[in-house]
């Protein structure tokens, strides 16, 4: 055994946990997961927090999956980090050419010193050995919440906050119309049944407090895969409702997304709504094109005949959006390596199309921005080879260094598609990203 462990029961969870999170920010490399107590049928913690690596990988796009199985076998500890979008380019003959103005690393994992679990009211950390004397200090900071005030203080000293994000458009609405068009030409013309297709807001010259951003993001859309990602100068505030690929064992898990409405005050006319998406005939087919792209990706690795769908186009509700959610399982062999589970399945089709690879170019041709970390994935191995793994979208992306901020939305494209009403679920989409960057 890598790590010492040390299990503690505390009275109070919730302060606990923002006081974790506080004192994290001491940090330069970091992790936060939260659930946000959402009910989910394969969760493992309340939340999770990996901090100060002890190794790692970084790199680009060429041979990624192998660097990262060599790493992930070699360590055989828990790893934590993301793959980006762009890593889409390691699996097939594709290219990333847009344009890209946060600059992250295609890949980067690490191996944690820190490692601390929330479950209820028990608290689990997992420190490498040469630093499991440090635990009972840190339990008693987190407790006092005495880590984090100066330092945040410092920060915010150090780096004087915009007052004002000043959001812009990477894509004009009339240019956003233009292009949904040429996607549903593709369409009618049989190169594609569905894209995926994203356009970008950005700031430049902006400076944010990354560490409240994704306090106040989280409060307004408290969804199950609520990541905060830290490496040096590079931010992740992430909002995220849906979760890419699983692996508990030998079961594999996958659950897109696909068909969006809005939330409504009024409690009956919020359970039309939310009953109308549900028979939704475009949104359901959304839905059925994916799950038909995953079930064949899962197939590449699955054990023959297990693949299965264990929840069809069922309606998800949370704090902005209802959103329709299928689940669909595999099982594998005990030999199958689990970074191939994941090859063979990246990137996840609810951030594609289909068929994917015919999606994957058209979309790089008509969008404007490169997507990097956005429509990629954040998540963990354990020392045993389980995964969980995120889709990163209601995201914040920002380089400290270069003062740069930005998110991206989507939406699926089909031969049902309306430009307009597409262009409107993208505003949907943004705007728990716009109200948190304009009150900042």
């Amino acid at each position: 055994m890598l790590r010492a462990t040390r299990i503690v029961t505390i009275t109070d969870s919730e302060s606990f946990k923002k006081n974790l999170f506080s004192w994290a920010a001491q940090y330069e490399t970091a992790v936060w997961f939260d659930t946000n107590e959402y009910a989910q049928n394969y969760g493992n913690f309340d939340c999770a927090l990996a901090v100060d690596e002890f190794t790692a990988i970084k790199t680009d796009f060429n041979g990624a999956f192998d660097t990262l199985k060599e790493y992930q076998s070699h360590t055989k500890d828990y790893i934590f980090g993301y793959i980006s979008y762009d890593v889409k380019n390691d699996v097939e003959d594709l290219t990333s050419k847009n344009f890209d103005g946060l600059y992250f690393p295609d890949i980067y994992f690490f191996q944690p010193q820190k490692l601390i679990f929330l479950k209820g009211n028990i608290v689990e950390f997992h420190y490498l050995h040469m630093i499991g004397d440090e635990m009972d200090k840190d339990f008693i900071a987190i407790q006092e919440n005495q880590a984090n005030q100066s330092e945040a203080q410092s920060i915010l000293k150090d780096n004087e906050v915009s007052s004002a994000v000043k959001i812009k458009l990477r894509m004009s609405k009339d240019e956003y119309h233009q292009k949904v068009s040429q996607v549903i030409e593709h369409i009618r013309l049989g190169d594609i049944y569905e894209a995926n297709f994203c356009q970008e807001f950005y700031a430049e010259n902006t400076t944010i407090d990354p560490y409240t951003i994704y306090t106040e993001l989280n409060a307004v859309s408290r969804p199950p895969f609520a990541t905060f990602f830290r490496h040096e100068n590079l931010y992740l505030l992430s909002a995220t409702p849906e979760r890419y690929i699983k692996k508990d064992g030998t079961k594999i898990i996958s659950q897109p997304i696909k068909g969006t409405a809005k939330r409504l005050v009024n409690a009956t006319d919020d359970a039309k709504i939310a009953f109308d998406l549900s028979r939704d005939e475009k949104e359901r087919a959304e839905n059925i094109m994916i799950v038909d792209l995953v079930r064949n990706d899962l197939s590449r690795t699955a054990t023959k005949g297990s693949v299965r769908v264990e929840e069809l186009c069922k309606v998800y509700s949370f704090e902005q959006v209802h959103q329709l959610i299928s689940t669909i399982t595999a099982e594998i062999s005990a030999e199958t390596h689990p970074v191939d589970v994941i090859r063979n399945t990246f990137p996840m089709g609810s951030m594609t199309g289909a068929p994917k690879i015919s999606a994957m170019q058209i979309i790089e041709e008509l969008e404007n921005s490169k997507r990097g970390l956005y429509s990629g994935t954040v998540g963990y191995f354990t020392p045993d080879g389980d995964f969980d793994f995120n889709v990163v979208i209601r995201s914040i992306l920002y380089n400290e260094e270069t003062e740069y901020v930005s998110f991206s939305v989507g939406s699926a494209i089909t031969s049902k598609s309306i430009p307009e009403k597409e262009y409107e679920e993208c505003l949907l989409k943004a705007k728990a990203m716009r109200i948190v960057l304009s009150n900042s």
